[in-house]
C-alpha cells in the first residue's frame, strides 16, 4: 500500500485527483469502459471513474476487496481505513491507518478494506477507480473466507441515475 499526503494548504484537491488519474491511467491495464453515466471522461479517459462520497459520523463501507485500484483524496473530516492484505484465505485482521482532509490513499487491487468516519463531522472523499466495471466482494468480516465472500458485478455507486431517465436541459 502507498500513503500519499497532499501537504500544501494551497494545493488544490482537483489538481491532485487529476494528478491521481493520470498516473492509474498510465499504469493500469487497457480494458473497456462500463455504461455507467458516472463516468466523467467517458471519452477521454475511459479506464477511470471518479466518484464523491460523503460519511456521515459512525457510517462507512462495508469491508470489501475489488478488482481495481483505488485512490481516495480526503477532502474533509477525518476517520480511519482499516486495509488487509489480501493474500491468504481470509482478508485476516486489518492494519489501521487515519485518514485525514488533504491525504491520499492508495488501495491496491484485492486487498481487503474499509473506511469508517470515526470523527465528528461528515468525511468526504473523492475516489478514483481504474479498470471499471468493477467486481466488488464483500464480507460480513475480516475472517471469513474469500470463497464466502459475496460478489456485485457490474458494481455501480449510484444504482438509481441508471433507473432514472436523462433528460436534455435544452
Amino acid at each position: 500500500m502507498i500513503l500519499l499526503s497532499v501537504s500544501s494548504s494551497s494545493s488544490s484537491p482537483i489538481a491532485a485527483v487529476f494528478s491521481v488519474a493520470f498516473l492509474l491511467i498510465y499504469f493500469s491495464e487497457p480494458t473497456l469502459a462500463a455504461p455507467c453515466p458516472i463516468n466523467v471522461f467517458d471519452s477521454v479517459v475511459p479506464r477511470v471513474e471518479i466518484w464523491l462520497q460523503t460519511f456521515a459520523p459512525g457510517s462507512g463501507t462495508p469491508i470489501h476487496r475489488h478488482s481495481c485500484e483505488e485512490v481516495f483524496v480526503v477532502l474533509k473530516g477525518n476517520g480511519t481505513l482499516y486495509l488487509a492484505e489480501t493474500h491468504g484465505s481470509f482478508p485476516g485482521k486489518p492494519i489501521e491507518f487515519p485518514v485525514f482532509a488533504n491525504g491520499t490513499i492508495h488501495i491496491p487491487i484485492n486487498d481487503a478494506h474499509q473506511v469508517k468516519n470515526t470523527g465528528q463531522e461528515d468525511l468526504q472523499v473523492l475516489v478514483i477507480i481504474s479498470r471499471p466495471p468493477i467486481k466488488v466482494f464483500t464480507y460480513d468480516d475480516w475472517f471469513m473466507p474469500h470463497t464466502a465472500a459475496r460478489l456485485k458485478f457490474p458494481y455501480y455507486w449510484d444504482e438509481q441515475c441508471l433507473q432514472e431517465s436523462q433528460k436534455d436541459e435544452l
